[in-house]
């Protein structure tokens, strides 16, 4: 079955991780994507490892980080500073819906691949810019890269543990969060500017930026700030405004407890053999549990160590209170509720052999994501895109070739 996008082309001139992600999410939902790649070396993350996963042979490997990013695509190697280069995106661009790309600003400007010089190829392209600081303010011309968006846009001074504890200090989160988040909102951006075409036949120039993202998405944190005028501080797995809501330690390891209203809370006091907590001012009202929380927190903790994670796990969602064990990765793709939710897939490669994937979290029911295609090796598709797309013979692929303006 066909997928909701599959009506469109997408030029993929990103590389590294928001600019890809974006690609593949369009990809999943059945766009056609071609990635643009430079000969020789293509996208930074097909070296960012190891680990790398190799064919059975040994003579194809693709980094795991490049696998993370860029399935459903074809690759074209085609070197865009030459500008018989330039010429090809050009001509891919007259049959295209969408381009994506994440230089610097005003990077593709020289190459006359920008906004203003492709829309004159193509009225109706959708151009989508990914920038870390975005295309105009003083920090418009600084390299963006997302454990340095992580500090300056505030996330990491609201993450890890507090100045009291041990190991204190500002952290990052454990994956490229704000990259994946601007993947998101540009993909948004692109299908909010798709409908506007749809609607008028307007093409348009979209931008997403880093730090704009990265502070949007500060959330309940940011309105917590901007309604008191203190900053928020770190406070490990704790919650500013709900409490319980952390990790508790149990016999054999740690679990966490999400309680989101007072109800919960009295069936958890019942579980854990205290209902008289329930019933204490000092904690019967989430207000007043954030308030004493420094006294509540060492008696849930004195509690939870008397059983195991797995016994804590079974009674409490008997209870009806929200639980959860803390889970290693081998633990989240062997858990029956992933599977279940095909949340790890397998693409078959022609040289890579089985393919791991991580699955889409979007479900559809009548125009499904389809996983068609593993991440390629660079310039895999050149001759097919060149051939079936830009419309050149094969004398013409061969002789770019020869002179390494594709590969």
């Amino acid at each position: 079955m066909a997928g909701p996008l599959s009506h469109l082309r997408i030029l993929d001139l990103s590389r590294v991780l928001a600019g890809p992600w974006a690609g593949q999410l369009l990809g999943d939902l059945g766009a056609e994507v071609i990635k643009i790649e430079r000969p020789g070396t293509g996208d930074d993350t097909r070296f960012w490892g190891p680990p790398y996963l190799k064919g059975a042979d040994g003579s194809a490997e693709l980094s795991a980080y490049f696998l993370s990013a860029n399935r459903n695509k074809q690759s074209l190697a085609v070197d865009i500073a030459h500008p018989e280069g330039q010429a090809l995106v050009r001509k891919l661009v007259a049959e295209s819906d969408v381009v994506l790309e994440n230089f610097k600003v005003g990077g593709l400007k020289r190459y006359g691949l920008d906004y203003d010089s492709l829309k004159r190829v193509n009225p109706k392209l959708i151009y989508c810019s990914i920038t870390g600081f975005g295309q105009d303010g003083p920090y418009a011309n600084r390299p963006g890269y997302d454990f340095l968006i992580q500090a300056m846009g505030g996330l990491m001074s609201i993450t890890g543990q507090p100045d009291s504890e041990p190991g204190a200090g500002p952290t990052k989160v454990g994956v490229a969060l704000t990259d994946i988040m601007t993947g998101l909102y540009a993909t948004i951006g692109v299908l909010a500017a798709l409908s506007h075409r749809d609607r008028t036949g307007e093409g348009q120039y979209v931008e997403a930026a880093l730090l704009d993202v990265q502070v949007a998405c500060l959330a309940n944190q940011a309105m917590n700030y901007l309604t008191t005028g203190k900053a928020p501080t770190r406070m490990g797995n704790a919650h500013p405004n709900i409490v319980p809501y952390q990790d508790f330690p149990t016999a054999d390891g740690n679990m966490v407890l999400t309680i989101g209203n007072d109800q919960q809370f009295v069936r958890l006091c019942d579980v854990l053999e205290h209902p008289e907590w329930a019933s204490d001012d000092r904690f019967a009202t989430n207000r007043a549990r954030v308030a004493n929380r420094k006294e509540l927190i060492p008696k849930l903790r004195q509690a939870t160590v008397m059983r195991s994670t797995r016994e804590w796990v079974e009674v409490l969602e008997r209870a009806g209170v929200p639980c959860g064990p803390v889970n290693t990765l081998d633990q989240v793709f062997n858990d029956p509720q992933i599977l279940a939710r095909g949340m790890r897939q397998t693409v078959t490669h022609p040289a890579l052999g089985e393919v791991p994937m991580v699955g889409n979290p979007i479900k559809l029911k009548l125009t499904p994501v389809t996983y068609r295609t593993a991440p390629p090796l660079l310039g895999e598709q050149s001759e097919h895109v060149l051939q079936h797309i830009a419309g050149l013979s094969s004398d013409e692929i061969q002789l770019l070739r020869e002179r390494g303006i594709i590969s």
